[in-house]
This record gives structure tokens, C-alpha cells and sequence, in this order.
């Protein structure tokens, strides 16, 4: 009776877009007020209890580090690189724009950081070169969605956090699907561009001297991620102790190196930080507390349960999983989503023998693929109140996209290499 009515009020509370964070705890309260056995004071308990983590550090950290990375001249860098190495590629802007995206998905691990920086600054300068503003948008918004599972992207972080899972070998999981998502990104913006054309006229080549230069500034940036995962991988350091670690290196390119950064801008991150982290932090906390109620009603074994009777193969179960978090993820923020599913998953990976770290990689792509999407599509609408882009236009444009990255994901479910070849492999 106190689990049905909590349910109850925390989905009123959803349809009153009551904040995530609290709707949970309202609910959690409410499961407690319910149910004699207990104190209210064990859902602060349980919310203080699931902060108190040395792994979610890594999350503050990362978060630090790529709030850094906009202040410290790295990012104009970065696309001076990509425009480079795009330059003679038709559509040559919006093949940026996906080479960007994962180029600092390395280095940010924020798919709403890094749509809102391309929004400001690819988005325009597309508009100038014919292409349409809801295309720019759709391709900004969908080509962000590579950074969750470019190491070290949070979400990576948080699911290896809940799942007990190792997020070295999430981050090495993440790699080849990432960058077969920018591959399959640019060979769509190619046949657009071709068919609409658009930067189809013939650039001049780079000279090497360019090349050289371009790279030598780019190169201390994109030594980055590969300091962190071969860190991680070699027993050098830990996932968190790796955050601070890139948190050190920013400031470094920043105050020493490039000397791009000024106190106020240091000033600036570290305020944009708290705002970010603190956001995150009490989703968390009140994930914690509500996980606790699912734990004490035994929800995850039920949901095994049910899932083992009526489902008998892994590929219908990752079917299942498919549909269910592409319409999850219209409703409910992504790192909500993990917090609250991951518990929920893992009794039935056992059962079914997927791996959990392959469906890490497959959970967080198709969990992503909600913040798309109405009604609550975070990078959507992130996108869209930068642009001035109407929602109705965005969904038109965002289809294409929105299709690829179902296949795409398809083919991570059912081709596990894809994920597990480099954690097995290194």
C-alpha cells in the first residue's frame, strides 16, 4: 500500500514537472510516513549515505575539468583541428560540428555542455553557409550524443558508480561505438550536403606547415583523454584520482601553456561548476533514497521475476530494454534514469549473461536518445532556446538522426564486440 501510494504521487509529480531531484524525495518521504517500521529520518540518512562515495568525486571533477576546457583557449583549438581535418569534405561546417562533438566528448563528458558551446558557435556560422537552422540544431543536438560514451563522459562514470561496474573498462567500452557514431554522422552530413549543395566546391589542400601548426596546438588537448584511460588501464591512478588529474591538466594548458585564462574566467568555472555539481549531487542524493525504497520492496528481484518468465532470450530482453528506455527517455532525465534503472537491470543480466559493461554502452545510447525527443528532451530543448529554433521544426529535422541512432545502437546490442573488444583486448 505505501509503495502503490508513493508511485502515485511521485508520477502526479512528474505531470506537474516538479523537479526530478525532489519529486524522489517527496515520494521516498511519503513511502516512509506510510509505513510504521520506519523514521523519517532514514531518507536523510540514505540520501547523505549515497553521496558518501570517493568514486563520485570523479563526476566533480570531470565536471570541472570540462567546464575548464571553454576558459582556457582548448576549445577554439580543438576546432581549428576539426575544420582542418574536415576542410576538404562536403558540407565541410557540419562535418565539423560531428568532429567537435567527439573530439571534446574527450575532453568535456557532457552531451548538454558540449550541444550548448557548438550551439553558440557552429549553429550561426552554418545559417551563413546555407544550412538550415533546424538542421543545424538537429545535427548539434544529435552529434552531442557521442560524448556519454567517450571516455569520460559522467554517465559512464555514474553507471559504473551504480553498477558496481569497472569504469576503466567503461571507458575503453565506449570508444569504438563512439566513434562509429561520428563515422555514421558524417556520412549522412556527406549525402546531405551532396544532395542539398552545400560546401561541395573543391577546397585547397593543406600545406604541411598548416597541418603542423594546427596539430601542435590541438595536440596537449586530444593527450588528454589518452593520459586518462591509459592511467586508469594501467593501475597508474584511479577513476577519481584521474579527474583531478584532468582537472590539473586544464588549469596547466590554461594558465601556463596557452596563458588564455584569466582569475575572473578561473572565478567564473569554478561558480559554473558548483551550479552543475549541485545540480547532479541532490539527483543522486535522492536517487539513493529512492533506490532504498525499491531495495526494501524488492522490486529488482520482481522485476527478474517477471522479466525471466515472459522473456526467455537475450536478444528479446535487449529488445525489450530498447523500446522501454527509448520511451523512458522521453519523460525522464538520463542521469535520473540511471540512477533509478541500473539497480533495476542488474539481477536480470545475470540471468540473460549479458555482460554488464556491454550493456552499459548500449543502456546510456539509448537512454540518450530520449533527451532528443519530446516532451522533455534536455538537449533539445537546450538547443533549440539558444537558436530561437521552434520545437515543431526541430523534430522534423531530428528524424534522420534520430533513426541512425537507433541502428546504431541495434548494432551495439547485437554485436557486443563492438564494446567489449578493447576492455578485453587491453
Amino acid at each position: 500500500m505505501a509503495f502503490t501510494v508513493a508511485l502515485v504521487i511521485l508520477l502526479g509529480l512528474f505531470l506537474l514537472n516538479v523537479p526530478i531531484a525532489f519529486a524522489l524525495i517527496i515520494s521516498s518521504v511519503v513511502y516512509v510516513l506510510f509505513n510504521d517500521g520506519y523514521s523519517s529520518e532514514i531518507i536523510v540518512q540514505r540520501m547523505i549515505g549515497g553521496l558518501e562515495s570517493v568514486p563520485l568525486l570523479a563526476i566533480i571533477f570531470f565536471i570541472t575539468a570540462g567546464i575548464l576546457m571553454n576558459y582556457t583557449g582548448i576549445t577554439s583549438r580543438m576546432l581549428r583541428f576539426a575544420q582542418m581535418i574536415t576542410k576538404r569534405l562536403p558540407g565541410s561546417l557540419a562535418q565539423v560540428n560531428v568532429v567537435l562533438s567527439t573530439l571534446m566528448g574527450g575532453l568535456s563528458g557532457s552531451n548538454i555542455a558540449d550541444a550548448a558551446m557548438q550551439s553558440k558557435i557552429l549553429v550561426p556560422e552554418m545559417e551563413k553557409r546555407g544550412y538550415s537552422r533546424a538542421f543545424s540544431t538537429a545535427l548539434t543536438a544529435g552529434t552531442s550524443l557521442i560524448t556519454p560514451i567517450i571516455p569520460p563522459g559522467i554517465a559512464l562514470i555514474l553507471y559504473g558508480f551504480i553498477g558496481n561496474v569497472s569504469i576503466g573498462s567503461m571507458f575503453l567500452a565506449g570508444i569504438i561505438p563512439g566513434a562509429i557514431l561520428c563515422i555514421s554522422f558524417m556520412v549522412y552530413v556527406h549525402f546531405y550536403a551532396k544532395k542539398h549543395k552545400l560546401e561541395t566546391e573543391k577546397q585547397e589542400k593543406t600545406t604541411l606547415k598548416d597541418f603542423l601548426l594546427t596539430s601542435k596546438d590541438a595536440f596537449l588537448a586530444l593527450l588528454l583523454p589518452v593520459i586518462i584511460i591509459g592511467g586508469i588501464r594501467f593501475g597508474v591512478f584511479s577513476a577519481t584520482e584521474a579527474g583531478a588529474i584532468a582537472v590539473f591538466y586544464a588549469l596547466f594548458l590554461g594558465l601556463i601553456v596557452y596563458r588564455e585564462m584569466k582569475l575572473s574566467q578561473l572565478i567564473s568555472a569554478l561558480i559554473e561548476t558548483v551550479h552543475t555539481a549541485a545540480s547532479i549531487l541532490i539527483i543522486i542524493a535522492a536517487g539513493s533514497a529512492f533506490a532504498w525504497v525499491l531495495t526494501l520492496e524488492q522490486v529488482p528481484q520482481r522485476m527478474t521475476m517477471f522479466m525471466t518468465a515472459y522473456v526467455s532470450s537475450p536478444t528479446t530482453f535487449l529488445l525489450v530494454v530498447l523500446v522501454f528506455l527509448l520511451i523512458i527517455g522521453m519523460f525522464i532525465e538520463g542521469n535520473v534514469t540511471i540512477i533509478i534503472l541500473t539497480p533495476l537491470f542488474m539481477p536480470m543480466l545475470l540471468q540473460y549473461g549479458i555482460d554488464p559493461v556491454h550493456f552499459g554502452i548500449f543502456f546510456i545510447v539509448c537512454i540518450s536518445i530520449g533527451t532528443l525527443t519530446p516532451p522533455l528532451g534536455t538537449v533539445m530543448y537546450t538547443t533549440c532556446s539558444i537558436t530561437n529554433t521552434k520545437v515543431e521544426k526541430f523534430v522534423v529535422a531530428s528524424l534522420p538522426f534520430l533513426v541512425l541512432l537507433v541502428v546504431v545502437a541495434l548494432l551495439i546490442a547485437f554485436i557486443p564486440s563492438l564494446s567489449m573488444w578493447m576492455p578485453n583486448t587491453f
